[in-house]
């Protein structure tokens, strides 16, 4: 183990609160990569997974982003059998409304038949009577997006979520889901690779509502031998997903990236970058 992993601690990262009352530490664990080949069936190394959550938590992770797709059922199958009973100040993040058909394949489902099922499945899973965050995987274009989010509503009124989330949405469309129910998050796609949903994040930041980066490790040609990110990483003498991480933690206070892994190791590299700190000439560099 290094002298990184050794400092690795996820709360060196600071805090944010999701829906103004959920303290988290910002730098959060993704819990995607804990299933099969393709996101589909059980880990190849189901052991090793249970590690992977067990350090998580030991390592200050608090937040946990899963969802009822990823296996599916079976990332919120093994949170719920190494975690539970969960630490007091654990949150469980999951999210609903994605269908899988076999590996490598997603297809929403906003019915709120559908999503009222997805959610009550993961309270069982998770072993909870109430979900701290539970998020609309996707928007269903044959589904008016009130309906879906009007399920969420009454869910959360009947006390089985406490804060409704959005991922892969515009600005536009997060101001008409607070039409119908309180948005706490919103996970979209962004890295030093796609900075596309840079007005989403900046409205998040002005509204108080958390960002969730998927995809967070992603360098694209900026890791290329001899280019900006490779010479930072060697100055740092850091890997380039840690360089990477420590740039979304600086880009704006509400955002909590959620890395994904199924080795430990890799994890402690991981939660070891909340501890890096990169110049202003460095960041300057690294924002496109």
């Amino acid at each position: 183990m290094t002298d990184q992993n050794v400092r690795a601690d996820a709360g060196a990262a600071g805090t944010f609160d999701i829906g103004g009352d959920l303290r988290v530490n910002r730098l959060a664990f993704g819990a995607m990569r804990i299933t099969g080949s393709g996101i589909w069936g059980e880990p190849e190394d189901p052991e090793e997974a249970k590690r992977v959550l067990r350090r998580a938590v030991e390592l200050n992770v608090n937040l946990i982003d899963t969802a009822d797709s990823y296996g599916p059922d079976v990332s919120e199958l093994l949170i719920g059998e190494t975690l539970y009973p969960y630490p007091e100040n654990l949150v469980i993040a999951t999210k609903g409304g994605l269908l899988r058909d076999g590996p490598g394949q997603w297809r929403p489902d906003g019915r709120p038949e559908h999503l009222r099922e997805a959610c009550e499945g993961s309270l069982k899973r998770l072993k909870v009577d109430r979900i701290d965050l539970y998020q609309l995987h996707r928007i269903d274009p044959e589904v008016p997006a009130e309906e879906s989010l009007g399920v969420l509503a009454e869910l959360r009124d009947e006390g089985k979520i406490r804060h409704v989330g959005l991922s892969e949405v515009s600005v536009e469309e997060i101001r008409q889901a607070r039409e119908t129910v309180p948005i706490a998050s919103v996970q979209n796609r962004f890295n030093l690779n796609d900075q596309s949903s840079e007005d989403v994040l900046d409205f998040c930041e002005r509204e108080g509502i958390g960002f969730i980066p998927w995809f967070p490790l992603a360098t694209g040609d900026l890791a290329r031998p001899g280019g900006s990110l490779d010479e930072i990483s060697a100055r740092h003498d850091a890997a380039p997903g840690q360089i990477a991480l420590a740039w979304l933690l600086w880009r704006s206070p509400v955002m909590l990236p959620i890395p994904g892994t199924s080795s430990v190791a890799h994890l402690e590299e991981n939660i070891a970058a909340a501890s890096l700190v990169l110049d202003d000439e460095e960041l300057a560099t690294l924002t496109i």
